[in-house]
């Protein structure tokens, strides 16, 4: 399925699984959906599954969100005093179409509670009390994390709300991450755990080569304590003044906090000196960046003092503070700002998911999960941009369970695209136009 056809179908107010390989356009596609329902005055909750995910799209973590928390299960008296809530029973009021994001990373019990929530605070036993849910994300990526403690590790399909939602599938077909053919196969064999020789040679030629561009490759690495020590230890070897630049905080304290530690990537104090390797933690197509984009501190600028940074491209970009809020669709409730670059010398491949880097330097000879290969490799662009340092076989696994979801998603994708296309252009706008009405009608009654 095409971006523009997913699109018409999001557009109906159907509940949508959006899914597809890394690199085509989930994030983009949701953000384009995001800007035709703000556009017809639409109330959307924007939501992903980790306060990381969430930065990609403007959005909250849906445990924040409904209010659940860490939580896996809540009683019915907790669900209550959430009822009771006027700030969560606001925002769930409030809105006519919930989105999350990454859902790959969210276990079945916890889409469940979301569910059980939504359903008392809107008093409608419908799936999500009647919203429009678009659940987004790619099975073969990292799975919801347990921790040893018993915590669900099922996937959301597993869930009981999950058929209740009679999910309209919109599998993405088209590629923009990676344009090279051998690189976009070895991808697919991946996916399908049906690697061989001939087809990993391509990658294998990897093993300890440069990569392209001027300057250190990102390392990608399992640990923040790597990362952590990789950074300070290469900033150090440069020599030169260090300017440093302190995040600007503003609203609720506890949501300044969560803004902190889990939506926004650059950090509460950034040291840099020329020739420091750094990366964007921030989309700014207007300014020529997106949340991975790679370059090198190269100048100071004499007016602002913000980094001067030099892109792959050649291209220097003045990097002046962005901003991180936290809102209820009416009210911010907490922001920071910050210069959007973080030190890129290394970064952990959880960290990674969702970013497009230019160019990498990983090893995966301690790959330990599956799918962690496949999340690692699938962010860099081209193969010249890969340095691979180590190779294990569980790089090129991912969960068999997943394998056999993406035949069904295939399948029942190209089910409903030729549904869709059978409808006609006219039954399509009627659908469009009639659930831009009823959530209009639906704002005026709660709102008016």
């Amino acid at each position: 399925m095409t971006q523009p056809e997913a699109l018409e179908i999001l557009k109906t107010g159907e509940n949508v699984f959006l899914t597809g390989a890394a690199g085509s356009g989930k994030t983009y596609l949701l953000n384009q959906y995001v800007a035709f329902l703000k556009e017809n005055k639409i109330e959307v909750a924007i939501t992903a599954s980790t306060g990381l995910a969430a930065t990609h799209i403007n959005g909250r973590t849906i445990h924040s969100w409904c209010g659940m928390g860490i939580n896996e299960k809540l009683s019915r008296e907790q669900i209550e005093n959430l009822r009771m809530s006027d700030k969560v029973a606001d925002r769930i009021l409030g809105a006519n179409v919930l989105i999350i994001d990454e859902i790959s990373m969210l276990s079945a019990s916890r889409l469940d509670l979301a569910n059980h929530i939504c359903q008392a605070i809107r008093q409608d036993k419908r799936a999500f009390g009647g919203l429009q849910v678009i659940l987004c994300g790619d099975f073969f990526q990292l799975p919801p994390v347990s921790r040893g403690n018993g915590e669900d590790s099922r996937f959301v399909v597993e869930s009981a709300v999950w058929s209740e939602m009679d999910l309209k599938i919109c599998y993405l077909s088209d590629q923009y991450r990676q344009e090279d053919k051998d690189f976009l196969a070895i991808l697919s064999a991946i996916r399908q755990n049906a690697t061989t020789e001939e087809n990993i040679a391509p990658l294998s030629a990897r093993l300890n080569q440069p990569t392209t561009g001027g300057f250190k490759a990102t390392k990608l690495y399992a640990h923040n304590k790597n990362v952590d020590a990789e950074n300070l230890a290469e900033l150090k070897k440069l020599a030169g003044e260090r300017r440093g630049y302190e995040m600007q905080v503003q609203g609720i304290p506890s949501l300044v906090k969560s803004l902190k530690d889990s939506y926004c990537l650059a950090p509460e104090n950034l040291d840099l000196k020329i020739g420091a390797v750094v990366m964007f933690v921030r989309n700014n197509f207007d300014k020529g960046y997106v949340n991975g984009t790679l370059g090198q501190v190269v100048d100071f600028n004499d007016d602002s003092g913000y980094p001067v940074v030099k892109i792959l491209s050649g291209r220097k970009i003045i990097a002046t503070p962005e901003l991180w809020v936290i809102d209820d669709g009416y009210r911010t409730l907490a922001s920071v700002s910050q210069v959007p670059l973080r030190l890129a010398w290394a970064i952990t491949v959880h960290k990674s998911q969702g970013m497009s880097l230019d160019c990498a330097e990983i090893d995966l000879g301690r790959a330990f999960e599956f799918g962690m290969g496949y999340v690692a490799l699938s962010r860099v662009r081209t193969l010249s941009g890969l340095s691979l340092l180590g190779l294990n076989a569980m790089a090129l696994r991912v969960n068999e369970k997943a394998i056999e979801l993406d035949k069904k998603l295939r399948s029942d994708s190209a089910r409903d695209l030729k549904e869709y296309r059978k409808q006609g252009a006219w039954k399509a706008r009627s659908a469009q136009k009639s659930f831009i009405s009823r959530a209009r009608q639906r704002e005026s009654v709660n709102w008016g």
